[in-house]
């Protein structure tokens, strides 16, 4: 990686006519905007399918692409749509929140319309997509089956004999719901069709995607229903969780983070030669071209909750695979990639000096957040002067309010530390100001959500840790904001401190 600059921008969040950002013109003209910005990367959030939450965070698959951002147009210009079939559909009122519940069923009724014709598309590349993808695909598309025959329901529930994976239940299963797999096998044929295209088209405008992938799978996904009995996962006989996922008491929330994730059973994963991680690693590194993998210290070490506490302050560290890990991994793939093994490791949280060593000598590019920076005195590692070239250096992340809404609710000392700092001023705009000091810093990668490039304020936060519901995940753009004007400033900025 050399040094450069990049812009956070979740798919989710492109403007556009169909509710919910997608794969189609409008990230097209993203890319470019990026390019004329001067631009390097784009940094996108987990493009897995959400459910419970709407968070990309907690998926029904590790692998699979997320159906609701399969663009409309595209569809139609391949004939697999026709206009009328979507122009009157109701994505949504407001151009500026996704409306998840409008988007789960609208997009349903297209996709249903669009496998009606699937005959058009091409039987060859389809069956080499099933060929390719057999690992999880086969799988998933059952499990998504069985979802809507369970009317939803968590896999824990369901009868014990598919519960469980009897052969003959499968079997049963497989032949009743026939052209039912084969709907959520070409959704996400066509779901890959277009994304990478549009990463494709992105690489040929010298811009390189920073893909995202959660340290767990979900509970109720279908990577834990496929191996609860390989013993890859912590569960017990009956297939109920031992513990689950989590992290304690943090600067987010005084109850900790309980995120409910099946945790892994690493001693098995090691005897398998982490066979199922490695398979994860390697298609990340197709879809994107740089990983970012979240809550990479958990490698390390790993808060460990027992099932059904009330909160993650219940939980106790263990510890992780460690270095063994990352010895396989890059033993396995390094060697698949002339580039080398791109991943970024998210090592925010509590930190240790056995994390930090952790991170040093596995080698890959860590994280400092500036807006974690002034809470503290001068050693704060998020602070500049504290930084070293192998991080990626960021205003903020998908889990932290904009520069101008952190500003509005941090204190007044705080306030008066960042101002001093960064020598902040109104006439600059404080948010310039942040972006200008991760810019100008050591850090081989600067990147700033496109939040705070459109100084924006609370209002366009994407997420609040430990909460459900209300604004999380809904934020998009407003059409027309990433702007020639935008861009050029962006590359001026980028210029000054050779980023370009």
């Amino acid at each position: 990686m050399k040094r450069g600059s990049g812009i956070l921008l979740h798919i989710s969040s492109l403007p556009g006519s169909y509710g919910i950002g997608t794969f189609g013109k409008e990230a097209y003209s993203f890319v470019d905007f990026l390019k004329e910005a001067k631009q390097q990367y784009w940094q996108i959030l987990p493009l897995c399918p959400t459910s419970f939450g709407d968070s990309p965070y907690q998926s029904p698959s590790a692998f699979a692409l997320n159906p609701y951002f399969i663009d409309p147009d595209l569809l139609e210009e391949t004939g697999l749509l026709q206009k009328e079939d979507y122009q009157e559909l109701d994505f949504g009122e407001s151009p500026h929140l996704v409306d998840y519940n409008k988007i789960y069923v609208t997009k349903e009724i297209l996709l249903r319309k669009a496998f009606v014709r699937r005959a058009l598309i091409s039987a060859e590349e389809f069956n080499s997509f099933l060929q390719t993808q057999h690992l999880w695909l086969e799988d998933y598309a059952l499990y998504m089956a069985l979802k809507n025959h369970f009317k939803g329901q968590s896999w824990e529930y369901w009868d014990e004999e598919i519960k469980h994976r009897a052969p003959d239940a499968l079997l049963r299963y497989q032949e009743l719901y026939r052209e039912e797999i084969e709907y959520f096998q070409f959704v996400q044929y066509i779901a890959y069709m277009q994304w990478i295209s549009l990463k494709n088209y992105a690489n040929r405008q010298g811009i390189q995607i920073i893909g995202d992938i959660p340290i767990y799978a979900s509970a109720d996904s279908a990577d834990t229903w496929s191996h609860a009995s390989s013993g890859i996962f912590q569960f017990t006989m009956d297939l109920t969780p031992i513990c689950v996922a989590g992290c304690p008491p943090d600067y987010f929330s005084e109850d900790g983070q309980y995120w409910g994730n099946t945790l892994y059973d690493w001693n098995k994963n090691r005897e398998t030669g982490y066979a199922w991680w490695l398979r994860r690693i390697r298609s990340a590194l197709t879809t994107y071209d740089w990983v970012r993998i979240d809550h990479f210290r958990g490698f390390e070490s790993y808060w460990e909750v027992p099932y059904g506490s009330p909160t993650a302050a219940y939980g106790s560290w263990k510890s992780g695979p460690g270095m063994d890990f990352i010895h396989a991994m890059k033993q396995a793939l390094e060697k698949e990639s002339s580039s080398g093994l791109n991943i970024i490791a998210e090592d925010l949280g509590y930190m240790t000096e056995h994390v930090r060593d952790f991170l040093k000598q596995s080698g890959f590019p860590g994280m400092k957040v500036l807006g974690f920076a002034f809470d503290s005195v001068s050693d704060n590692d998020h602070l500049p002067h504290n930084y070293h070239a192998n991080t990626i250096a960021y205003t903020g992340t998908h889990d932290n309010d904009t520069v101008l809404g952190w500003f509005a609710q941090a204190d007044t000392e705080q306030q008066d530390f960042a101002k001093k700092y960064l020598k902040l001023d109104e006439k600059e705009g404080f948010n310039w100001g942040f972006i200008r000091g991760v810019m100008s810093s050591v850090s081989v990668l600067a990147i700033a959500p496109m939040q705070d490039y459109l100084g924006l304020g609370s209002e366009a936060r994407m997420n609040t840790p430990s909460t459900l519901g209300g604004s999380n995940w809904r934020w998009r753009m407003e059409a027309g904001a990433a702007s020639s004007a935008l861009a050029e400033k962006i590359a001026e900025l980028t210029h000054r401190y050779a980023r370009d």
